[in-house]
């Protein structure tokens, strides 16, 4: 989606793709809710996208980290935020992210069965689509159409205003749904319990962490080794260390 809207109007499409394949490399296991178990389990705080730039600036090649431009860097960093802008081809970024999780989660939700096609508002099915990728067409045509010959990227009023719409309909009904939400609270417990096991248990963390753990601190090590884990890695290392297996008696 960023590389369409940059390409269309000849931005620098290779800066765009950059920020675009970096913005998100920071995120924990389990989504935002890992995020938030981190943020209160680390002492120091934990934001995806300070931790996508420690991944270039420290984690990347063995520790030596990346060696990215400012735009880069500041692009990544501030995808959420916004604040400082630093160029155009992060605004897109930034824009395009909104664009692609809201009509991918609303996918998502669903096939989980959390809602029903056709359950979004009707002016987003009215101005933007029925179908996906008709929405995400939609969208993007609109900003490029909209930005096209401006100092900043932006979406027409009609669009804008089902964007939002559709936003603060996957906030109520999925992202702070009951059902959705439920299963947070072991989320924390999982990383709490791996995170505790690492802190006590530093020589069991791998070579590259137990170097950051004597630079960075302990801590900040662990908090980097289990941020970097997948969902399965995490429950799969959370039953190896916690989990009794069963006895086979012959």
């Amino acid at each position: 989606i960023a590389r369409t809207i940059s390409r269309a109007l000849r931005l620098n499409e290779d800066l765009t793709e950059a920020i675009a394949l970096g913005h998100d490399l920071g995120h924990t296991p389990f989504g935002h809710a890992g995020e938030r178990a981190l943020n209160e389990i680390y002492s120091g705080g934990f934001r995806h996208y300070e931790q996508s730039l420690r991944v270039v600036d420290r984690l990347e090649k063995d520790g030596r980290g990346l060696n990215l431009c400012r735009e880069t860097r500041t692009g990544i960093l501030n995808h959420t935020t916004g604040t400082p802008r630093g160029s155009l081809e992060a605004d897109v970024v930034r824009l395009s992210d909104k664009i692609a999780y809201i009509n991918h989660d609303l996918d998502d939700a669903e096939r989980a069965g959390i809602l029903a096609p056709g359950d979004e508002p009707a002016i987003v099915r009215e101005r933007l689509g029925a179908r996906k990728s008709e929405r995400i067409n939609s969208i993007v045509s609109d900003v490029i159409e909209a930005s096209s010959d401006l100092d900043v990227i932006l979406m027409s009023p009609p669009v804008t205003e089902a964007v939002q719409v559709f936003t603060d309909f996957m906030y109520s009904e999925v992202y702070k749904n009951p059902v959705a939400k439920g299963e947070e609270s072991k989320v924390h417990d999982i990383l709490l319990g791996i995170w505790r096991y690492y802190t006590g248990h530093p020589d069991a963390l791998p070579e590259d962490y137990r170097r950051i753990a004597d630079e960075d601190g302990l801590e900040r090590a662990v908090t980097d080794y289990v941020s970097g884990m997948t969902d399965k890695y995490v429950i799969d290392r959370y039953l190896e260390l916690f989990v009794p297996r069963s006895w086979q008696v012959r």
